[in-house]
């Protein structure tokens, strides 16, 4: 079984000390490629460096969330555009709204947001086109209208980390956008509503992720003794959304495999003998 994880942050700090052990437990759980998130000018360049330390099987991503949009400046714009020169760059993102936390006031996260929005149409337009990374969470109406003013100009799309509502979902759906599925999917505290809706998502637009070191899955057992969600836990995610979906694990995950694979344009890695 081979899982891809489209969305770890592994330039966070807790995972300075043993990241080659986190690599090791992930390979050793069946995970052969990941892609690393670039939420902030730092973050971005972070995750470039280890997808170059780590080729064909660290890839990264390049942009910055709303928590830090208020640092988004021209300077900030032109390191973008830089990094996306890279060949380990494989999305614009992660970009969008968070008005749950508004860590940046909300007319920032809008212009951080076309800005990054216009960078993959100005991609497209070089004949470079990368997929976007996106983040919603209670700005549904905004993030659509954004989105909206880029109507016909954008590739692929993926919602990462999807913890929204039925209504949003379908929205999604509509527009032939993917979806990445985390761990929240695994908190019957918040996330019990979720396994009503994976059953809906068609198989070819469904992706997996564990927003490590965020959101450690509760129902795994023995829970460790700490709170760092790593990607070894890909493989509990997938054997719990494969329950909800009603289908076989190896199903799911070789259907949200090949279309991470496709979606970032990863290179195949060969079948373990």
């Amino acid at each position: 079984m081979q899982l891809i994880d489209i969305g770890a942050n592994l330039g966070h700090d807790s995972f300075d000390h043993d990241l080659d052990a986190v690599l090791q437990r992930a390979r050793d759980a069946g995970v052969v490629q990941l892609v690393v998130t670039g939420a902030s000018r730092d973050g971005s360049r972070k995750a470039l460096e280890l997808a170059q330390a780590h080729p064909g099987l660290l890839y990264a991503t390049a942009g910055v969330h709303p928590h830090h949009a208020s640092e988004y400046t021209d300077e900030c714009d032109a390191e973008l555009r830089a990094l996306h020169a890279h060949p380990q760059m494989v999305a614009v993102g992660e970009c969008g709204l968070d008005y749950f936390r508004d860590l940046s006031p909300r007319p920032a996260q809008r212009r951080a947001f076309e800005r990054q929005l216009q960078i993959a149409v100005d991609l497209a337009a070089n004949g470079v086109a990368k997929p976007l990374f996106l983040h919603q969470r209670d700005a549904h109406v905004d993030f659509m209208g954004v989105m909206r003013e880029f109507e016909g100009q954008l590739g692929a799309v993926v919602v990462h980390c999807f913890t929204g509502t039925r209504a949003e979902l379908f929205d999604y759906l509509d527009r032939d956008w993917s979806v990445g599925i985390t761990g929240w999917l695994c908190d019957e505290r918040r996330g019990q509503h979720l396994r009503e809706l994976v059953p809906h998502i068609p198989a070819s637009r469904l992706m997996i992720e564990t927003d490590a070191p965020y959101l450690l899955p509760r129902t795994v057992k023995p829970p460790p003794s700490h709170r760092r969600n790593e990607p070894m836990y890909l493989a509990h995610i997938v054997e719990e959304l494969a329950r909800d979906r009603g289908e076989a694990v190896a199903t799911t995950a070789a259907t949200t495999t090949a279309n991470a694979r496709r979606f970032f344009g990863l290179q195949d890695v060969p079948a373990a003998g």
